[in-house]
């Protein structure tokens, strides 16, 4: 093949993986996160390896590439390219597989089952490109209990990590055994740690004032029968669950007792948990306007994202 056919053809693959790229981003204009690649630094604050380990050489199925330590803007989460200014680069790597250049390996972390790139994310976007099945690569492993999914989005993330949570909170405080019939939900990671703090804390202070110390069993009933379930019968009572759509009574729990505490340290421990309750939901919470206009606002933004 000659120098100008393959710098043609690079360039058409080049143009052709744009061109899938906004048909990604029109697709995607109501969901744009559906779309946007995964950083590795997200992921590691969401599953937080304990550890790394070094795997060496090893063929990587490309599918299982979902992210990038640096370059995650640059991609979308097919690994199309977003930006004209990635075509230099993009199409001398293509050229060299045009013409059966053997290229270095890329560098990538694994975690959980999937992969994310340190180094080569033009090769990788290439290879994804060509429909190639798979990559040579240097692995480094990041040691984590939680698997992943090739198919892996933040929410689903963000999904697999909070059942990963509850299920380590649960085993350790016995929660369904000793609050039978309710389900402690949330939608954002690390709040079962929260929880168990709280818990703690309830603990010592009835310690404090008894005669004998309680057992965590004690004061996991106790935590919940005079503090938790108190505020969440204000919730429901008020039904502020309809001003903050697929939040949860937990979620609330968490966000109204460091609301109530914020206002008890600014006018006096004589502010009670529903004027917390209502004066939170006033502020934050979700009215009809903001429900209509939040989609309006990604349908603008969609439509002129670059």
């Amino acid at each position: 093949m000659s120098s100008a056919f393959i710098n043609n053809q690079a360039s058409e693959h080049f143009n052709k993986a744009r061109t899938q790229a906004m048909f990604s981003r029109i697709l995607n204009i109501l969901t744009p996160h559906n779309e946007e690649m995964l950083s590795l630094q997200d992921v590691k604050d969401a599953v937080r390896p304990m550890g790394e380990t070094y795997r060496g050489l090893q063929v990587v199925d490309v599918d299982h590439i979902v992210g990038s330590e640096g370059r995650y803007r640059d991609f979308n989460r097919g690994f199309l390219p977003k930006r004209e200014e990635l075509r230099n680069r993009w199409t001398r790597v293509d050229k060299a597989h045009l013409q059966d250049i053997i290229l270095p390996p890329v560098h990538l972390y694994e975690i959980g089952g999937v992969y994310f790139v340190r180094d080569g994310n033009h090769r990788v976007s290439v290879a994804r490109t060509q429909g190639m099945q798979a990559i040579d690569a240097e692995v480094i492993s990041l040691n984590s209990k939680i698997e992943l999914d090739p198919k892996l989005t933040r929410d689903s993330l963000e999904k697999k990590v909070i059942a990963y949570e509850k299920e380590q909170f649960y085993a350790q405080v016995k929660f369904e055994e000793l609050i039978p019939g309710y389900s402690l939900d949330f939608t954002a990671t690390g709040r079962y740690q929260e929880i168990l703090n709280h818990i703690h804390v309830h603990k010592y202070f009835i310690n404090q004032e008894a005669s004998h110390e309680i057992s965590l069993d004690d004061a996991v009933i106790s935590w919940f029968r005079t503090v938790y379930e108190p505020l969440v019968i204000v919730v429901r009572d008020e039904n502020l669950l309809h001003r903050f759509p697929g939040r949860t009574e937990a979620d609330m729990y968490t966000w109204l007792v460091k609301h109530w505490h914020e206002l008890k340290e600014k006018y006096g421990d004589g502010f009670s948990v529903k004027d917390a309750a209502l004066d939170y939901s006033e502020k934050h919470g979700f009215s009809f306007v903001k429900r209509i206009s939040g989609p309006l606002k990604r349908i603008v933004r969609g439509l002129f994202r670059r």
